[in-house]
């Protein structure tokens, strides 16, 4: 039986130590502030020249690179550098005398549950709309640059290298520097990135696209650690779904909406320049995101701890050996875990990036015409569309393994009977519905699950390899589009049928059961 309540130790520092340290952090604030205003004034230093352009139609290919866009790329990267020395250097504290911390895991949820999951569906939602804006953006810009199928073939290419290095390297950063310091640093980057907008040549847009990948993939799966390291057992498995599916939806629709709204007056570099307001947007929201309490115990920083704590009503009292602690949690081995769950993020990269985005190419070699191939597209979406919130209630109603395991077998199924369409013919929508809801429910599962397999010190990098293995199927895809093999649906589908039915093997076998359980007994 696990235990109700959770403990933290915390201390308090001597006067002296705390003076210094309260030093050390007002240095930090007002680096990361002074990397903020340095950032946005480098971008700003680039909208002349956009502007000089609007008789043009906001074309600025060829034009040259003059002296105050120079003087803003070094702002820019002078800023990052200054920021990141203010998020990623957080003063150490040791101990003094203790003090204990009890949260009851059925805690009710209050305004500061509220407020951080409004504030975490607006930055994945934020977060999302960066590389979903690659589909609206390709068309203009090729045509702009001249750019032939594969060469404009790169700019997703290069994104998805950029969220498969973040995801690895932002993973790491949470581990050693906080979650809240890696999500802001990632709200930085988008606001330097939105001088794509502004760039006359398409391999300096590659450059951008690479860093906005960066940040991108590094972001989404430490909102995950975060979020499940602040909500109570009780509330964790769907508020993580929720969240999750819900900023992928809201940031697809904010992508689709620039690009209907301001993309025929403004063109195709609009959607780059909204990473400015949206990145400013992310960084005013960080006063609503608090750095997650147990990184800052594991790490010495009582006091922090101590605050973030009373924000979610916890209470505070002196030390004593009065409240038990939860047993260990019966755990495969993490290997075994972060290997299933990886081969699982493999197989849907392939069949998200690969095989979806190849269907209605196909569809139109079949004799459909690109209306209605893109209506079965619809169609079969809107089918989908509630994925998320049945993902959502079985993880949190049912089964944490159980529902990754549902959506294997629903992905399973589409690619089946995907490979039967292109063999015999028939209606497509069936299988494509089903691929749609298989592939929907693991994404919206795989990285909050992936957040409560693994301990408080090795979380965010195992959530960020998951994450990575997502992209890095997207990868293999895409790599085979430059190369111009790109397979038949037929073919594709049952390649990709056997890494999905291992992967469902796999975490079979080695997943473990998250709802409900106290965090504490996986760190």
């Amino acid at each position: 039986m696990l235990c109700r309540d959770r403990r933290f130790r915390l201390v308090r520092a001597p006067p002296g130590r705390s003076l210094s340290r309260l030093a050390n952090i007002t240095r930090s604030r007002w680096a990361y502030l002074a990397g903020c205003v340095a950032v946005t004034a480098g971008v700003v230093a680039h909208l002349p020249m956009v502007m000089m352009a609007r008789d043009m139609g906001y074309r600025l290919a060829g034009m040259p690179v003059d002296g105050a866009m120079i003087a803003g790329m070094a702002l820019i990267l002078g800023g990052i550098i200054l920021a990141a020395y203010g998020l990623l250097s957080p003063p150490a504290l040791t101990s003094a005398d203790a003090i204990e911390v009890v949260a009851p895991e059925d805690l009710p949820l209050g305004a500061a549950h509220w407020k951080l999951m409004t504030a975490l569906v607006v930055a994945l939602a934020i977060d999302v709309m960066k590389p979903a804006s690659l589909g609206f953006t390709v068309p203009g810009m090729a045509a702009e640059y001249g750019l032939t199928r594969s060469a404009a073939s790169l700019l997703p290419f290069a994104a998805l290298t950029g969220t498969v290095l973040g995801s690895i390297l932002w993973g790491a950063l949470a581990d050693h520097y906080g979650r809240r310091a890696s999500i802001l640093l990632s709200a930085v980057m988008f606001v330097g990135t939105s001088i794509c907008g502004a760039m006359p040549s398409f391999y300096w847009n590659l450059g951008m696209c690479l860093l906005m990948g960066l940040a991108a993939g590094g972001m989404l799966p430490v909102t995950y650690a975060l979020l499940a390291e602040m909500m109570p057992s009780h509330h964790r498995g769907w508020s993580l779904v929720l969240v999750g599916g819900l900023g992928a939806v809201g940031g697809y629709f904010a992508a689709s909406a620039i690009s209907a709204w301001l993309q025929p007056m403004f063109g195709w570099r609009i959607l780059w320049l909204s990473n400015l307001p949206t990145g400013l947007l992310l960084i005013a929201l960080g006063r609503a995101i608090p750095e997650s309490a147990g990184f800052l115990i594991a790490h010495d920083r009582k006091a922090e701890a101590e605050a973030v704590l009373k924000r979610f009503h916890v209470s505070v009292r002196k030390a004593s050996s009065s409240v038990p602690r939860p047993k260990a949690a019966a755990q495969t081995s993490t290997t075994a875990r972060l290997v299933a769950l990886s081969v699982c993020g493999l197989a849907w990269g392939l069949a998200n990036f690969g095989l979806l985005l190849w269907l209605p190419a196909e569809f139109v070699e079949r004799g459909y015409s690109v209306g209605l191939a893109s209506g079965l597209l619809a169609k079969s979406s809107l089918i989908a569309f509630p994925t998320v919130f049945l993902a959502a209630a079985l993880y949190a109603r049912w089964s944490s393994k159980g529902a990754l395991a549902a959506m294997i077998v629903f992905t399973l199924a589409g690619l089946v009977l995907l490979a039967r369409f292109a063999a015999w013919g028939g209606s497509p929508v069936l299988p494509i519905s089903l691929l749609l809801v298989g592939t929907n429910g693991i994404i919206a599962i795989i990285l909050p699950y992936a957040a409560e397999n693994f301990g408080l010190s090795v979380r965010g990098r195992a959530t960020g390899w998951v994450a990575a293995c997502t992209k890095a199927g997207g990868l293999a895809a895409q790599a085979l589009g430059l190369i111009g093999m790109i397979p038949t649906i037929g073919h594709a589908a049952i390649a990709i049928l056997v890494p999905t039915a291992l992967s469902l093997i796999l975490v079979l076998r080695y997943g473990q059961e998250t709802r409900g359980l106290d965090l504490r007994a996986v760190d």
